[in-house]
């Protein structure tokens, strides 16, 4: 009775619920990721307040490293979080294709895929060795001012997994998004560059599972930002992936043993750049369909659904920390149960309910740029900057007034468990925007415009 009642609720609040234009959500999140690039700008760059950023980024061995993405705020490029969020958005792609479409932004998404694959393809220059950070985090969270104007090490900071270094899931996730990748360019007639990706792909899984470690065990320095607890589900995931792709059996016989070896066969109550498993078992109950998979993949939705603890206004509440971006990975990954034939109405449901809470539900939107009294001080340095050629710096981020540049698209950090909610620039916690708070979002925005646009 109480399955029952709480599905009539939900159910009840999608019939009564704004439909939003989900199509220019899709187009304002792709502008968040534009206006994150870093390198050299290409000709089309549509952010006019951004321009050429760290073009010396190089390897040990002066490999060019420049390009691919800002992780947030901040002017550091952070391989694990950046390879999640490709995944996420890869998937979107894969399998809403026709959201991007209806959205009239299918190409605006390709670009933002191959600016991240040209930078995968850099930063992997041999079959052992992946570059995962680009940048000092405590050093560059000491500048605040545009990333043109950077004034700090010059070159950059740049962590090199090897086999005496291994980083298991970074590889095992850049494999991941590879493989995925890989699957919208040769959809999309790319052949020659969708081969290339899923080479990438295999020889990183390779990497990933003979030279085992963590990270963030291998280079410390990254533990007080991205720092890592386990390997094991990036490499069910990438397994996963590159069977999906692939279709060859080696792949199965992996993400098999996986699955036992790590012991995987259990609810995670969390979907994060960190904690691919929700993930893993939604990707393998539509992929594989064997029980263990469909099952584990029920298990985490139902308790999204119906146990998760919620704000007063319906929120699925996991961490203060990017509370939206939390709901929105579980929002994500469910709609992708239904997909696979999971309790499709009731997760459908639940995943419309989490966006539209962040569109707007609550009676304001968390989205920059977006809908009603949408976030003015995300903190987010490039943004807060005036025209050129005033002055930024510090005073920037103390200032009292909105952020001169509009952010368009990107997803703040978000409420807490009351539903609370401060735009205060100075609030990193609340008002923090990150290419992972993104990911998911935009993926979940293009699978409900399939349904709604």
């Amino acid at each position: 009775m109480i399955y029952l009642y709480l599905t009539i609720l939900v159910v009840a609040k999608l019939s009564l619920a704004t439909d939003y234009d989900y199509g220019e959500v899709l187009e304002k999140s792709l502008l968040f990721y534009e206006a994150q690039r870093t390198g050299y700008l290409p000709l089309n760059n549509r952010v006019p307040w951004r321009g050429d950023s760290f073009v010396t980024d190089q390897g040990h061995d002066g490999e060019d490293l420049t390009g691919g993405f800002f992780d947030a705020g901040d002017h550091v490029k952070f391989g694990f979080p950046l390879a999640s969020t490709i995944t996420f958005l890869a998937w979107g792609m894969v399998d809403a294709k026709e959201g991007y479409v209806k959205a009239g932004q299918w190409e605006n998404g390709l670009d933002c895929l191959k600016w991240a694959m040209d930078y995968f393809i850099k930063i992997h220059p041999s079959p052992n060795v992946l570059y995962v950070q680009v940048g000092n985090g405590t050093e560059d969270h000491q500048f605040w001012g545009r990333p043109e104007e950077w004034t700090g090490s010059n070159p950059r900071l740049a962590l090199k997994a090897t086999t005496e270094l291994p980083a298991s899931e970074v590889a095992g996730e850049q494999a991941a998004a590879m493989a995925a990748a890989s699957m919208v360019f040769r959809e999309n007639g790319d052949i020659q560059y969708a081969n290339t990706l899923l080479a990438h792909a295999v020889q990183l899984y390779i990497f990933a599972t003979t030279y085992r470690g963590r990270y963030s065990d291998s280079f410390p320095e990254i533990g007080g930002f991205y720092g890592s607890w386990a390997y094991g589900d990036e490499l069910l995931y990438a397994a996963a992936w590159l069977f999906r792709a692939t279709g060859k059996p080696v792949f199965r016989r992996d993400y098999t043993r996986f699955w036992t070896e790590f012991g995987l066969n259990y609810r995670p109550t969390e979907m994060s750049w960190d904690q691919k498993l929700p993930a893993a078992q939604i990707l393998l109950a539509a992929v594989d369909g064997s029980p263990q998979y469909t099952n584990a993949a029920r298990e985490f939705c139902d308790w999204y659904v119906y146990s998760a603890p919620r704000t007063p206004l319906g929120l699925v509440f996991f961490s203060m920390w990017g509370s939206l971006r939390m709901s929105a990975n579980a929002a994500y990954v469910c709609l992708q149960a239904a997909n696979a034939g999971i309790n499709v109405e009731v997760y459908r449901t639940f995943a419309k309910s989490q966006i539209d809470y962040i569109l707007g539900d609550t009676g304001r939107s968390f989205v920059v740029g977006f809908g009603v009294n949408p976030p003015l001080n995300p903190h987010h340095r490039a943004s807060s900057c005036p025209d050129l050629p005033a002055v930024c710096d510090w005073n920037a981020f103390n200032s009292p007034d909105a952020n001169p540049q509009t952010l368009f698209g990107a997803l703040v950090g978000g409420p807490d468990i009351n539903d609370v909610y401060v735009d205060d620039r100075a609030d990193y916690v609340g008002n923090e925007v990150a290419l992972d708070y993104n990911a998911a979002f935009q993926s979940a925005v293009a699978a409900l415009c399939e349904i709604h646009c």
